[in-house]
């Protein structure tokens, strides 16, 4: 299993960023994903400025998990920017 960071910003600031980012989040993120992106479990925690991000995918090496976790996070641009998100992956 491999683990991928990725960090999202928001224009929210504080507990408005965390009332329903988190959960609203995860469930982007599995509404999204496909079984080749090899998803297994997702941790998402607030920051004052927006969501940190842990992806744990199982792939068979680090560059597919990347690639995996940017194509899934690729899908979810138009429905992260509508709930004012925008953020990728951190290498």
């Amino acid at each position: 299993m491999r683990m991928v960071r990725a960090l999202l910003a928001s224009a929210a600031v504080g507990d408005e960023a965390s009332t329903a980012g988190a959960g609203l989040i995860e469930d982007l993120l599995w509404a999204h994903a496909v079984l080749a992106d090899g998803l297994e479990h997702i941790r998402v925690r607030p920051l004052p400025h927006g969501m940190d991000v842990v992806l744990f995918l199982s792939t068979p090496s680090d560059a597919s998990a990347l690639l995996a976790a940017a194509g899934l996070l690729d899908r979810l641009q138009r429905p992260l920017a509508r709930h004012g998100y925008t953020g990728g992956v951190v290498l």
